[in-house]
């Protein structure tokens, strides 16, 4: 029989800031989102607070300051990297591994004994993690990934198991009759509203319903999902990523943009950016979009445009993607708003090299190739932004808040911590 394990990492972004920090044990913390906008990670201090999770940091600053929250700006690269040591971690568990998302891992233990104590094997996982890494866990084991998940749950929110939980079929039903159907993997608010206006309110309800319906209701995603819960394996694990049909980069400017000559800056910056993810992915884009928009959120006058064009042939050089930005950019622009907002948006993505051609093109790929790997080389060498283009500008004062950033730890020689003897 099949059998899942998914691993979650508790906290993921409070735990990577007190990993190397660890006078915040024990203290109130939040991670906040791109331009210290939102708590999108709650220490178990913050949330006994009633810091709810996607809250504004202005709506919360009094009572950041009279209790004494610790506040950490997205330290995305320190993340990243301690997610690839829990995932190596992992690995020595079971090498089929499916890396869900930055905190979660889902990984195929069918071939255990079938003399093994499930529960001892996951709270091995969870101490060796906790010992190399540093990261507390919680572990869930099911028949399908939706039970997995589940299991991960209730572990989670139930102290006395330890951080671990088999679903067997023998407790399942019990266990679900207590568990709101807005739980289960893959049911978002609109399909708990419509689950909850024929009766199904616990994910025992939703187990027991009839696939016609579910299916009817919820189309075959919900059907699926009915059959995983009555241990139907109908998702197997994704091995490796599937390639990318589209990328993007956007970001909320740290203030207001008012000039031409800042939004070029921004916009060639954020192709540079998105260059550099197409050729970490070795792909290239045939297709291009530039949007601009003002702050919906407050009562400045609003205005949002955005314009695309076809490349005449796919690429992932950075300097080819500005040249075709500043065209649509200069296309869109208005004067007279206060910009919020903007992006780049890669679409039609080819393998590296597989694209279409183009009968009148002079072939200079492998000499802006060339270019493109040096700089990716250097700046992964010596620190992302070592080597830049000069239209992204140097002062950047548009960029994102990031007023409370901790160091990269690991990614970086010059914020590796210093011992004081």
């Amino acid at each position: 029989m099949p059998l899942y394990a998914l691993v979650d990492c508790n906290n993921f972004y409070v735990s990577c800031e007190r990993l190397f920090d660890p006078k915040l044990e024990g203290k109130p913390v939040i991670v906040l989102s791109n331009n210290d906008g939102c708590a999108v990670s709650r220490s178990a201090e913050a949330k006994a607070l009633g810091i709810k999770m996607g809250i504004p940091l202005f709506k919360i600053k009094d009572l950041v300051k009279s209790e004494k929250v610790v506040v950490r700006s997205s330290n995305y690269a320190l993340y990243g990297d301690i997610s690839a040591r829990v995932e190596d971690v992992l690995s020595q568990f079971s090498p089929r591994i499916e890396n869900y998302s930055i905190d979660e891992s889902f990984l195929d233990l069918s071939d255990l004994p079938p003399e093994t104590d499930l529960h001892d094997f996951g709270t091995q996982m969870r101490t060796t993690v906790l010992q190399w890494i540093g990261i507390p866990t919680c572990v869930g084991m099911g028949s399908t990934k939706t039970l997995a998940k589940l299991a991960n749950h209730i572990a989670k929110t139930t102290p006395s198991m330890g951080g671990v939980c088999h679903m067997t079929a023998e407790r399942a039903d019990d266990l679900f009759a207590n568990i709101d159907v807005g739980e289960v993997w893959g049911i978002g608010n609109a399909s708990v509203k419509q689950l909850k206006s024929i009766g199904v309110h616990t994910v025992l309800d939703l187990k027991r319903l009839d696939l016609k319906i579910a299916r009817k209701l919820l189309t075959v995603t919900g059907e699926r999902i009915v059959q995983e819960l009555n241990a139907i394996a109908c998702s197997a694990l994704e091995l490796e990523a599937k390639p990318k049909q589209a990328t993007a980069v956007t970001r909320s400017f740290g203030k207001a943009i008012l000039h031409y000559h800042d939004m070029q800056e921004a916009i060639s910056f954020y192709a540079a950016r998105a260059g550099e993810k197409l050729r970490k992915s070795k792909q290239e884009c045939c297709h291009l979009t530039v949007f601009i928009r003002t702050n919906v959120f407050n009562d400045d006058p609003k205005y949002s445009a955005s314009n695309s064009i076809r490349l005449p042939i796919p690429t992932n050089d950075s300097r080819v993607l500005m040249d075709y930005a500043m065209p649509i950019l200069k296309s869109i622009w208005r004067d007279g708003y206060r910009y919020a907002k903007a992006g780049i948006l890669l679409n039609d993505l080819v393998d590296e090299g597989c694209g279409q051609g183009h009968l009148f093109h002079t072939p200079s790929a492998p000499k802006n190739s060339a270019v493109m790997h040096v700089m990716d080389r250097l700046n992964k060498q010596m620190g992302r932004g070592t080597v830049f283009q000069a239209a992204i500008g140097i002062k950047r004062d548009w960029s994102l808040r990031s007023n409370f950033h901790s160091p990269r730890y690991t990614s970086s020689w010059a914020d590796l911590p210093k011992a004081k003897c």
